[in-house]
């Protein structure tokens, strides 16, 4: 007589686990819809002191990004799925070297959006088919607080940086949701471990935290070269640097770094040619130059005009007086926003008696009331900082 072999079947969260894996999620853990109550009160203030600058959609949508349940009624389980980002070296190293841009770890690769959501479309379509339970996906742009729902269900824990933080993870993780009809059980929630340490508030180059757990949108380098349309406030310019499109520092800094892995390249598809692009370079970008070099790229949305403001700012800070040229021609620019950075950024690199030549020349016949601002503020460093330079 044959003695049975069969085995218990797995579970639907066993399930889930495996499949999330495989897919290439590093951390996969459930929460319950009602997991996060503190978020509304939190969201609320954030909003009320204007800290969310012009990012306006999360005042729109505040009742629905606090609630799970106000966003979907039906939801009886968030299923929260984490991937790893880590960079193979500290990002802060591309800071000494002025004559080249910055770019986030996180956009040096393709589209965050793109590698996570088909990921989580196919083990959503997994999970339905699986329970006959519904389920709906949710990447970043979604009215989702995804950070205090990973935190709820054990993923990490909310930095004073406000950015999700990893035992095993540091500071780099993606962060995706499936919300679900199914009943799931639910992970127990990460417990604070920062302690005393406060490295990430210390090195914000320009004062974005007002104490810690809180973040002032309107002054983060990332918010200002990324979702801030217009000019960059003169007081942030010279604390962006060589920041061309977001920025690492308070991520990089943090101690539970050490544990951090390296993230596959071939995973992420990673843009060597996004690692320190040379300023010169990409100063002379065109439109369709720029949608080549940034497709497929998180860049690319903030669009060209955009990008060549931050580049110019970054081209003012580099001591570069080589640039000069090229951010002369950036004076006929189509766009008003690009014009007045290279204002700026001539007023920087420039001795003064000939960025005073300058503005002699070209400040009379500038059309646009913001651009003739930059012309009439901005003072030119000593003659001998310029000469030097």
């Amino acid at each position: 007589m044959r003695t049975s072999t069969s085995k218990k079947p797995a579970s639907l969260r066993d399930f889930i686990d495996r499949e999330a894996k495989r897919l290439g999620f590093d951390g996969v853990a459930v929460a319950a819809p009602d997991s996060i109550p503190l978020a509304p009160e939190r969201l609320a203030a954030f909003v009320a002191e204007g800290q969310h600058g012009s990012m306006q959609w999360i005042a729109e949508t505040a009742a629905r990004r606090g609630n799970p349940s106000a966003l979907w009624p039906d939801v009886r389980s968030i299923v929260m799925l984490a991937m790893n980002y880590g960079p193979g070296s500290d990002p802060r190293a591309a800071l000494a070297n002025r004559d080249r841009g910055a770019i986030s770890v996180y956009a040096q690769n393709r589209d965050y959006h793109d590698v996570i959501k088909g990921r989580l479309k196919e083990l959503a379509g997994k999970i339905a088919a699986r329970s006959g339970a519904d389920v709906k996906v949710f990447v970043d742009t979604a009215p989702v607080m995804e950070k205090p729902l990973a935190e709820a269900a054990g993923l990490g824990w909310q930095g004073k940086h406000t950015n999700l933080v990893s035992r095993e993870f540091g500071s780099w993780l993606f962060l995706g949701s499936i919300f679900t009809t199914a009943e799931l059980a639910v992970d127990a929630p990460e417990e604070d471990h920062c302690g005393t340490c406060r490295a990430c508030l210390d090195i914000c180059p320009t004062d974005a935290f007002p104490t810690a757990y809180r973040l002032d949108a309107r002054r983060c380098i990332s918010y200002l070269t990324i979702e801030n349309k217009g000019p960059i406030p003169r007081e942030f310019r010279a604390a962006i640097g060589n920041r061309i499109y977001g920025c690492d520092d308070c991520l990089a800094v943090c101690p539970w770094n050490k544990f951090a892995q390296v993230a596959s390249e071939a995973k992420l598809v990673a843009r060597d040619e996004l690692k320190q692009p040379p300023l010169g370079e990409l100063l002379t970008i065109d439109d369709a130059r720029f949608r080549t070099l940034f497709a497929g790229s998180p860049v690319k949305r903030i669009g060209r005009d955009r990008f060549l403001r931050n580049v110019l700012i970054a081209a003012g800070n580099s001591g570069d007086l080589s640039l000069s040229a090229l951010c002369r021609r950036l004076l006929d620019d189509a766009s008003p926003l690009v014009r007045g950075a290279a204002v700026w950024a001539l007023s920087q690199l420039l001795p003064e008696a000939a960025f005073a030549a300058l503005t002699a020349e070209c400040a009379a016949g500038e059309p646009d009331d913001d651009v003739r601002a930059e012309w009439s503020i901005v003072t030119g460093p000593p003659a001998s900082a310029g000469a030097a330079a």
